[in-house]
């Protein structure tokens, strides 16, 4: 027979197994990263971390590149928050940062590689990594970011702008991940001027020294398995410290493997990589997903799944009395996502408010706010 005392801490462990884990809490905000050549305005960016109060390593996110520059304005540092709350459940700071040209980062087309046929990858390269290196001086003199400790990765373009990052690595860079990194795409296995990109690449290979995780799908349409390797080749043939892994195909262009849709095939490789590097930790649970409003109907509660799932900080949901309700996301801040979903809502009914906002509850503490001390002076 088990001593009474020892039932009870059997019974007391057996509960706590079986509770489910309270869900982490992530901090978000909007910054404008300070940078002379991006003018008064600076760089657009986005920072998700955990909620809590001590320093967090930064992890430097880069975009990808479209192939129509109309595409450019169009994107935003808050498409990425998926992407970005993958990295702050395992203990980092992650920041978007758009690059000069893209989304409200001014710029133009300051990293353009000229006329297809003799496309210039290293001039290109060296802007972006210009860009970085603002983010990273900026995150530097936070709080609650330490440079010390810190990764990069980054997705297309964004991963050649990553292995450029490598090749003049900053003090604190310790690993650095590159998924489908190319440039130059025009159309489906179509790069312009391949030759001059791998000779881009074995050029950053010549000081990069920093380890690397490389990931393409074997079915991506912007850059191809041959020419995968010949990059991965170029790059490891003059130094370059580089894993390199084809993954299976995903979808019908495995570019698009590093999604939010993506994630369950593209976080193992992520997971083991950072457990390799001695950077691995315990992986926070995602915030736990809102009640749905008591007086919503079963097409609606439908509607507010939706809600809950988009990925497109900032959002709001509003709801009536009478079930009726409107929402929206990807808006430039929480206050106009309040406005535009009560705006949504009152086409249906006189009498609206707002039940959720971002991943809160409305009239609850946010975690979210607006550094101005990052703005470009």
């Amino acid at each position: 027979m088990i001593p009474s005392r020892q039932l009870l801490l059997l019974i007391a462990g057996l509960v706590m197994a079986s509770a489910p884990a309270r869900a982490a809490e992530f901090y978000t905000e909007d910054l404008r990263i300070p940078m002379v050549e991006a003018g008064p305005q600076g760089l657009e960016a986005f920072l998700v971390r955990p909620a809590g109060t001590k320093r967090y390593p930064l992890a430097l996110l880069s975009h990808g590149s479209p192939r129509s520059f109309d595409d450019r304005a169009t994107m935003s540092a808050h498409k990425y928050y998926g992407i970005a709350l993958e990295y702050a459940r395992r203990g980092f700071a992650a920041l978007i940062v758009m690059r000069r040209g893209y989304g409200t980062s001014p710029g133009g087309r300051v990293d353009s590689v000229g006329g297809c046929a003799n496309a210039a990858y290293l001039p290109a390269a060296a802007v972006a990594v210009a860009d970085l290196r603002a983010a990273i001086d900026a995150m530097g003199r936070r709080s609650d970011v330490t440079i010390s400790g810190m990764i990069a990765a980054g997705h297309s373009a964004g991963g050649l702008a990553t292995v450029a990052l490598t090749a003049q690595a900053p003090n604190g860079l310790v690993a650095a991940i590159s998924f489908a990194g190319g440039r130059g795409s025009r159309d489906d296995d179509d790069v312009c001027n391949p030759d001059g990109l791998v000779q881009a690449f074995a050029a950053f290979g010549k000081t990069s020294r920093v380890p690397m995780l490389w990931v393409y799908a074997t079915n991506d349409l912007f850059f191809g398995p041959d020419l995968a390797r010949r990059l991965h080749e170029g790059f490891r043939g003059n130094g370059g410290n580089a894993k390199f892994i084809a993954a299976p195909p995903y979808g019908d262009d495995g570019h698009y493997l590093y999604s939010v849709v993506g994630r369950p095939q593209w976080t193992p490789y992520l997971d083991a990589f950072l457990r390799e590097r001695g950077l691995g930790r315990d992986v926070l649970s995602p915030p736990d997903p809102l009640p749905p409003p008591s007086q919503l109907n079963e097409a609606a509660r439908a509607e507010f799944s939706r809600y809950l799932a988009s990925t497109m900080p900032h959002k709001a949901f509003a709801v009536s009395p009478n079930g009726g309700y409107g929402w929206r996301s990807g808006r430039t801040t929480a206050d106009d996502a309040q406005r535009d979903s009560l705006g949504a809502c009152l086409k249906w009914s006189p009498t609206c408010t707002l039940y959720a906002v971002d991943d809160r509850l409305a009239g609850t503490t946010r975690q979210t706010s607006t550094d101005q001390s990052l703005r470009a002076r």
